[in-house]
């Protein structure tokens, strides 16, 4: 199994990275505008992740307005609501505290995209909708990408060309690993921008990977010395299999153990969900998956997964 990539890790490097450019901008000035925010980062990624958390900020403060006197979803108030935006997106301000949280959210965001791209769209597709996706809520959310970004944009104008505007979740899943197909995509150069980052916070690759279960512990039987834990501390229990796959996971496990069927992979991760004991699961898939390779590395990651539901 691979090493993983440390949701932790990129949280800590981001708070600290995000701390120091907002210092150095902050040393000279109380406020930061729309402007500043577009040129603040070496890394245009972070600056535009930025500008989008605060369009989203301002998509949920208007979607506040509701009033038994006002029609706010009038065709006409609905469009001066729109210029208002743009308007209003021309006259940022924003000090130091309030502007902090939004950067360390693009810096963390910027290098999940740019380290572990799948995950980035596997969260981005679950995020706009993970039953019924809104094609017009998944190009917002995309828009604003210019690292990795042609998978993402490849599903949007498949989705428009259907005419569709509402998509199932598992169908977005699946077509998205058929045009990651089709393209032969490669994610793009992590170096390249990693020695960006390290301009301001020295940085490596392997900052960001955690060792594999295996390689954390050899043998679930016996202790393990760093920091006293045992190995049935460290193999933690999770709540949902399905909370916890990233989108290579997904696309793995479908195409080696559910022959390319990603509803029959999501029906499978749901009913093992919905199980109480390891027996019964293990039941299920003896009863179910007779076929498949138990030496494979893709049937061990997915056991591994099972076992921590029930651990």
């Amino acid at each position: 199994m691979e090493d993983k990539i440390s949701l932790k890790a990129i949280a800590n490097y981001s708070a600290v990275f995000a701390k120091k450019i907002s210092e150095v901008f902050f040393a000279k000035r109380e406020k930061i505008n729309g402007p500043e925010i577009l040129n603040l980062c070496e890394i245009r990624q972070v600056n535009l992740f930025v500008i989008r958390e605060l369009m989203k900020t301002w998509q949920q403060e208007s979607q506040k307005f509701k009033s038994p006197y006002f029609n706010y979803q009038a065709p006409e108030v609905k469009e001066a609501l729109v210029q208002f935006q743009n308007v209003l997106s021309n006259h940022i301000s924003i000090s130091q505290d309030n502007f902090l949280p939004f950067l360390t959210k693009a810096v963390n965001q910027t290098i999940m995209l740019v380290m572990t791209p799948y995950d980035f769209y596997s969260n981005t597709l679950e995020k706009v909708g993970t039953t019924h996706l809104k094609v017009s809520d998944l190009k917002n959310e995309i828009k604003y990408l210019k690292i990795n970004c042609q998978p993402l944009e490849l599903l949007v104008k498949h989705l428009e060309e259907k005419k569709l505007e509402i998509i199932v979740g598992n169908e977005a899943f699946a077509l998205l690993d058929h045009i990651l197909e089709e393209v032969n995509f490669t994610p793009e150069d992590v170096d390249a921008y990693l020695s960006k980052f390290s301009k301001t916070i020295s940085i490596s690759a392997e900052m960001f990977y955690e060792r594999s279960a295996e390689k954390r512990k050899p043998n679930r039987q016996e202790p393990i010395s760093k920091e006293g834990k045992t190995i049935a501390e460290d193999f933690q229990k999770i709540q949902r299999i399905k909370d916890k796959l990233s989108i290579n996971q997904k696309f793995m496990f479908t195409k080696m153990l559910f022959n390319g069927d990603f509803d029959l992979f999501s029906q499978a991760i749901d009913q093992l969900d919905n199980f109480d004991t390891l027996k019964q699961a293990t039941q299920y898939l003896e009863s179910n998956y007779r076929s498949w390779d138990k030496e494979s590395e893709e049937y061990e990651e997915f056991m591994e997964l099972v076992e921590k539901r029930f651990a």
